[in-house]
């Protein structure tokens, strides 16, 4: 059994645990607020972009843009995987990079190579340790997030798509739905026309925009920048998510902790009774020898 004062020394230390944990919790909350309110204000805005450009596509040839126009045959194939500069975050960028590994390894299956083009410590690091090509990796600044760093992302994958070293392009991150639901997304992102006809469930007769000017000038403005806004709400989207995730494991880690300090508390009061226990059986013992 354990002496009273390493059961001391135990408990001491997971109150300090505990002490961490619970200002990890307040601060996750507290970012957790601005990140919530930036990816709920954007969202009704990314849609509508969304639902804008599907019906636009429609209307035009897949000839009409570069960005529209879907490969022969697909070679290689580009994946923007977002995920988190720092763990403690449970197992959010596991399910990301789970997702994203999967289906890099489906499509090497299928003979085509995979480049990755990581915003996140945490994906960056996976990748790299399989061997993966990176041409693309922003770390340390997801705290520093706007849309500056989402159209660099948009602007290299738009180069290489338009320079031919890619086919096609998805990206994968974390989409928050509420504080206890963060699920890895997959969303493709070049060719454009195949997003739309993935993702578009309202049929373009459906719809009734009014375009000036024409519809293909229009396209060559709007399609890099509705490339951009999609990677902004997947950055988004992971941002919001990170924090609810950390938020959630510090709180569990937060409990954790008391039901340890309760377990080592009887611990100690059992080791404190035993010790008692047995100085009072040397003194009787003793007093017995004394008589005899």
């Amino acid at each position: 059994m354990a002496s009273l004062k390493d059961v001391k020394i135990k408990i001491g230390g997971v109150k300090k645990t505990k002490q961490i944990t619970k200002a990890m919790n307040m601060v996750a909350s507290a970012k957790l607020r601005g990140a919530q309110q930036r990816i709920e204000r954007f969202r009704p805005y990314a849609d509508k972009f969304f639902d804008m450009l599907g019906d636009l596509g429609g209307q035009s040839e897949d000839a009409a843009h570069p960005l529209l126009a879907a490969r022969d045959e697909v070679k290689t194939t580009g994946i923007v995987l977002a995920t988190s500069d720092r763990g403690l975050a449970g197992s959010f960028n596991v399910n990301i990079i789970t997702a994203a590994l999967k289906f890099a390894q489906s499509k090497k299956a299928e003979g085509k190579d995979v480049k990755f083009y990581c915003v996140g410590k945490k994906g960056r690091d996976a990748v790299r340790k399989l061997g993966y090509e990176i041409p693309t990796a922003l770390v340390g600044q997801m705290n520093a997030l706007d849309f500056g760093m989402a159209a660099s992302v948009g602007n290299r994958v738009m180069e290489d798509f338009l320079g031919g070293s890619l086919d096609e392009v998805f990206m994968f991150y974390g989409e928050f739905i509420s504080l206890a639901k963060q699920p890895p997304v997959s969303l493709p992102l070049l060719p454009i026309a195949s997003a739309g006809k993935e993702e578009g469930d309202v049929p373009a007769k459906a719809k009734d925009y009014i375009y000036e000017p024409a519809v293909d000038g229009l396209l060559a403005e709007l399609l890099p920048r509705f490339v951009k806004v999609q990677v902004y709400r997947g950055l988004l989207d992971t941002s919001a998510s990170e924090h609810a995730a950390r938020m959630a494991a510090m709180d569990n880690a937060t409990r954790n902790c008391d039901e340890m300090v309760g377990a080592l508390t009887l611990l100690y009061n059992k080791t404190r009774q035993a010790a008692i226990t047995t100085e009072l059986i040397d003194i009787v013992g003793g007093v017995e020898a004394l008589k005899g």
